[in-house]
């Protein structure tokens, strides 16, 4: 699959702290909209939805 447009968080508040994620063959890359000038991290796929698991299963919630 190649996806090459980011999309933005769905949980993006108006104050502009969001991300960006896009996919690009095997790869997830994840910028921050507030300095787009700054390289994108990225994941493979495996890491990736791992990373979803475990957000979604609240392993990250204060």
């Amino acid at each position: 699959m190649l996806d090459h447009n980011w999309r933005t968080s769905t949980r993006s508040g108006s104050n502009g702290a969001c991300v960006e994620v896009r996919r690009v063959d095997d790869t997830i890359e994840v910028r921050d909209t507030k300095d787009r000038t700054k390289p994108a991290h990225a994941f493979t796929l495996a890491e990736w939805e791992a990373f979803i698991g475990a957000a979604k299963d609240g392993e990250f919630d204060l």
